[in-house]
């Protein structure tokens, strides 16, 4: 597929040992750039930003973006393509683009923590001893509009995990929003692209390189930022129920050990679960129930859409 791209000036000349690879569709990363952007003085050229535009089709916002980053001191390159290629061919893509001897992906919506934390990043890379490194996720900096409570609420107990803990499962909490991969790991082994939609598709990636690679959590957080809807997010576990399935059956070993598995098990042998499943959905959305209850009521819902898959 053909991709416009266009390069700042301070691409041409930078020889980094870190790639921020960053993708987005129908997002605007620009606030993100220039949180990145303030460390440049001290990085001294040490890392680069490629950004893909997965299809947004957005002439304003690419104008926009390419101004932005014509003002900035990192070397920043825009792939900007026509249509959407998806979440795993997108990432190959720019790890294709990469010249950095460690790729770090990063999500768009993502925000550091801290006033090091590309520093971090880049000095971890330098050595070339880390294989795969994930940094973390808190809600710091995220919204607290009710709209999102549930949300939040799942992700503390869920995503935002102290580091040491994430270490005792290292494959299951490897999420590509803020995850540092060796240029040779990444090229023995690259993200799946038969996977469709959202989620799972890092999950997996990690299950497969923590067979051959040591996997690392460290505490380098950046807060997530796109909380969700209840109607949202019941969507998105609508998408990933076919990539669990995927999971399942590539990885029976790893997944025998998550909650959501066991739980999925059991719910299967349950006489008309697709019938009551939306019950589920429709808890989650009643504002009148405590959060905590429409949390878990979507968990449930989750749990079954997976109990349906496997």
């Amino acid at each position: 597929m053909s991709a416009a791209v266009h390069d700042n000036l301070a691409w041409r000349s930078a020889q980094p040992a870190l790639s921020v690879l960053i993708p987005f569709l129908r997002d605007d990363p620009e606030a993100l750039i220039g949180l990145l952007d303030r460390e440049a003085p001290t990085l001294k050229g040490a890392a680069e930003l490629i950004l893909l535009d997965d299809g947004t089709n957005d002439s304003d916002l690419t104008a926009r973006l390419t101004a932005r980053i014509e003002d900035s001191a990192l070397p920043i390159r825009l792939i900007t393509l026509a249509n959407n290629e998806g979440r795993s061919v997108g990432r190959n893509r720019l790890a294709a683009s990469a010249r950095g001897s460690s790729l770090l992906f990063l999500d768009s919506d993502m925000r550091p923590d801290h006033e090091r934390f590309l520093k971090t990043w880049a000095d971890l890379a330098a050595t070339g001893e880390t294989a795969v490194a994930f940094g973390g996720f808190s809600l710091l900096q995220a919204p607290h509009d009710a709209r999102f409570a549930v949300h939040r609420s799942m992700a503390t107990r869920s995503d935002c995990i102290p580091h040491d803990q994430r270490a005792l499962q290292p494959e299951k909490y490897v999420f590509t929003s803020n995850l540092l991969v060796r240029r040779d790991v990444f090229e023995a082994e690259a993200f799946d692209p038969g996977f469709s939609g959202w989620g799972w598709e890092d999950v997996e990636w990690a299950m497969r390189v923590s067979r051959r690679f040591k996997v690392e959590h460290i505490d380098n957080p950046a807060t997530h930022m796109g909380l969700d809807t209840v109607e949202s997010l019941a969507a998105k576990y609508e998408q990933s129920a076919p990539n669990f399935a995927r999971v399942v059956a590539r990885h029976p070993d790893f997944v025998a050990a998550y909650p959501s598995y066991r739980v999925a098990r059991r719910l299967k042998r349950v006489p008309g679960l697709k019938a009551f499943r939306p019950l589920f959905k429709q808890a989650a959305r009643l504002p009148l129930l405590p959060v905590a209850l429409r949390a878990f009521s979507l968990r449930l819902y989750r749990v079954a859409l997976y109990a349906e898959a496997i």
